[in-house]
């Protein structure tokens, strides 16, 4: 098999798989004794990312392997193929969400005691439902209460390889200072993938009629705000 036939195959699995693909899944694709080494299908990879970079789509390396997306720019008008409202959540999700990814492995009291007020227990139910989080062992005191930290799908739905790839606690604060100041209404972020749009303003109220008002799905920046707000 040639070299543009490699490529080729490597790409139409990109598209057909629906999920990021590791090189040794990849690799597997083609018979044993044709087979590319690990380094030819990196550097295939690497080829299509730059033939991707003046196009509407681009090659991703997330903690799962590698994907083809849409580009975050162009989110707002891809979105519009699904009418259908995006699934919602509230700011005090999305607390939640942000100090379990930036200060795991934490309890829920641990959470509880930053954020100032109870932890609704649908929130933790809807992101363990959602496989982004997931109890990692037991805090050794009294109790033994459950220790929280996020999962390798966090990591693929936020677009990252590693946690280490989270902005800097030190950024947060500053982007809290100039960014969560401002009202953050209905209008949907310039800057938003698809489907997502700013997080409702409450910040202390983790009913589950509070869950039904917020605004949409979380995208990285709602993240980021939520961080940002908690460590300001």
């Amino acid at each position: 098999m040639n070299e543009s036939n490699v490529k080729n195959v490597i790409e139409a699995a990109l598209f057909a798989a629906g999920r990021p693909l590791t090189i040794m899944q990849i690799a597997q694709l083609f018979d044993e004794h044709v087979r590319p080494a690990p380094s030819t299908i990196r550097a295939h990879l690497n080829a299509l990312g730059e033939d991707y970079e003046a196009r509407g789509i681009e090659l991703k390396e997330t903690a799962s392997g590698f994907r083809v997306q849409v580009r975050a720019a162009l989110a707002g008008e891809i979105s519009r193929l699904w009418p259908e409202r995006a699934p919602r959540f509230s700011r005090a999700l999305l607390e939640t969400l942000a100090l379990i990814a930036y200060r795991q492995p934490i309890t829920r009291a641990e959470i509880e005691a930053v954020r100032g007020v109870a932890v609704n227990p649908n929130i933790v139910k809807t992101l363990i439902e959602r496989n982004w989080i997931r109890v990692v062992g037991q805090r050794d005191v009294p109790g033994h209460p459950e220790l929280l930290g996020t999962t390798r799908e966090f990591l693929d739905y936020f677009g990252l390889m590693t946690l280490d790839e989270l902005p800097p606690l030190a950024e947060l604060t500053a982007m809290a200072d100039i960014n969560l100041k401002l009202d953050l209404g209905d209008e949907p972020s310039a800057e938003a993938p698809a489907g997502v749009r700013a997080a409702a303003p409450s910040l202390d109220d983790d009913s589950p009629e509070e869950e039904e008002r917020a605004d949409a799905a979380p995208g990285a920046h709602e993240l980021v705000a939520a961080g940002a707000d908690l460590e300001s």
